[in-house]
């Protein structure tokens, strides 16, 4: 039994049963809840099972009775959420290969280099350790509902992740090119001044 508003659970057990004896037990529990803190009870949601139906009335007479929103729509979305199952396994069947990433990075030794070198080398691990984790808590994350798929969600993620290694990757190759334009030789602007210099006279 969660109260909606504040999001608090009151309390919970699992049902030996879906009785209307087991469900009314239940409801009758959280009436003395409600009593004890002397909150008024406004409304009821429910999945509107039967016995849910029938126990409310009789224990909270007068008091309105709505379908839950999430149960309502799941029913409704039931074969969108079938193909957004589909649509799941398949990414997952796609991104593989963490694991052996994740060794081949474990297992790599920091190799001959300098301080500064070994330094970048053991950023670089903890950013690709970091992305494969970031991959795995999409491919495991299970949480969603109808309004919210989850392998849209699943899908919107991996974007998220795949843009933010491209612009990893475009920061780096500019950053190389900037190297590479800093250590280019200057002889080529001066032989031109010099023969800008022939073209006067």
């Amino acid at each position: 039994m969660r109260e909606l508003r504040a999001r608090r659970v009151w309390f919970a057990e699992p049902l030996l049963s879906s009785t209307a004896e087991e469900v009314h037990r239940l409801i009758q529990q959280a009436k003395q809840w409600a009593d004890r803190l002397g909150l008024p009870v406004r409304m009821w949601i429910s999945d509107k099972q039967d016995a849910f139906v029938l126990g409310v009335a009789e224990v909270f007479p007068g008091t309105p009775h709505r379908y839950c929103q999430n149960h309502f729509v799941r029913d409704l979305a039931k074969p969108v959420l079938e193909a957004d199952s589909q649509a799941k396994v398949a990414m997952r069947r796609k991104v593989r290969g963490l694991r052996s990433i994740e060794r081949g990075i474990l297992a790599s030794g920091p190799g001959e280099a300098d301080a500064a070198g070994k330094a970048s080398l053991t950023v670089g691990k903890e950013v690709v350790l970091d992305y494969c984790a970031a991959v795995r808590g999409v491919l495991n994350d299970d949480q969603g509902g109808p309004l919210r798929p989850p392998g849209l969600k699943m899908a919107d993620s991996l974007g998220e992740i795949r843009s933010s290694l491209q612009r990893n990757l475009d920061v780096k190759k500019g950053a190389k090119r900037k190297r590479r334009c800093v250590d280019w030789p200057r002889v080529s602007t001066v032989g031109s001044r010099k023969s800008g210099r022939n073209k006067s006279r």
